[in-house]
């Protein structure tokens, strides 16, 4: 059996690995894959690729494009969610914030900087038509973490997939304000640039396995119950998300990843451009 280590959000988009796993695809193959669940998010995971500490990861694109610019030897294997992240920006329930122009000049909360938390909030800034140089943020690891900060009111706002945070919403911890989708399909497969030189056989296989099951993910009877049950959200929350998420089995297009690219430059969140030639595998 071949070991491969593998990581990614706990979050409902993983759910295809989970399964494959579950039903032994990849043991089938010689294939040992190791999930491991980073609440952290893309930040952390970024730090793991570059110490090596995973082999693979699936991560939001802007995120390891920013870290692959600062010198991480890790390359796009295939796009994995081709629909935008959607994510909703929330505040304590308790805090009189009503509408999103409230936040101006205020402090939000990021998992980690170069997490999709702290690179989403430039954009959302931009969007709003406010001087990104005023933007302060407060480190807080995780969503635990957001909720400590927001409640004592070290930070006063916290950008974190829509769906994941619902219940939070439901349950009067948060108080969602509005939505700022990414203006680019949200999670890639990478891997490290020493595990892809030495692994081709494998990588073919890994692929095909969740590439099988992606395709046919929508089509799985009550599948929107086990995510509903699985991941604890409201069947009709996942329904609508099931709606317009779409998972991929190829490549991410050149012209994509040029964009993500120009719009990170234009924030002065990357120093430099890339040749795609040196990010897609």
């Amino acid at each position: 059996m071949k070991t491969v280590r593998i990581i990614g959000v706990p979050e409902h988009f993983n759910l295809p690995w989970h399964l494959a796993i579950e039903e032994g695809a990849f043991e089938e193959r010689g294939i040992n894959l190791e999930w491991t669940e980073i609440p952290e998010g893309t930040g952390r995971m970024s730090e793991m690729l570059k110490n090596k500490d995973t082999d693979l990861a699936i991560i939001l694109t802007e995120g390891i494009v920013k870290s692959i610019t600062e010198g991480n030897e890790v390359k796009f294997i295939q796009e994995y969610i081709a629909s935008p992240l959607l994510w909703g920006i929330h505040v304590d329930a308790k805090r009189p914030f009503t509408a999103l122009t409230d936040l101006k000049d205020t402090t939000a909360a990021i998992s980690r900087y170069g997490s999709g938390s702290h690179l989403m909030s430039y954009v959302q800034a931009t969007e709003m038509g406010w001087d990104i140089k005023k933007l302060k943020f407060e480190l807080v690891n995780n969503l635990d973490g957001a909720v400590q900060s927001l409640s004592s009111g070290s930070a006063d706002y916290f950008m974190w997939e829509r769906f994941t945070t619902k219940p939070l919403v439901d349950s009067g911890v948060f108080k969602h304000l509005g939505n700022c989708p990414t203006p680019w399909p949200c999670f890639v497969l990478v891997g490290t640039d020493s595990f892809l030189k030495e692994n081709e056989s494998i990588l073919n296989h890994i692929l095909e396995i969740i590439n099988m099951y992606t395709v046919e993910f929508k089509q799985i009877p009550s599948i929107d119950a086990t995510l509903a049950n699985r991941y604890h959200q409201k069947l009709e929350d996942i329904q609508e998300w099931l709606q317009f998420t779409q998972w991929s089995q190829k490549q991410l297009p050149e012209n994509t990843l040029k964009r993500v690219q120009h719009t990170l430059k234009e924030l002065n969140l990357i120093d430099k451009i890339v040749p795609v030639s040196e990010i897609l595998k």
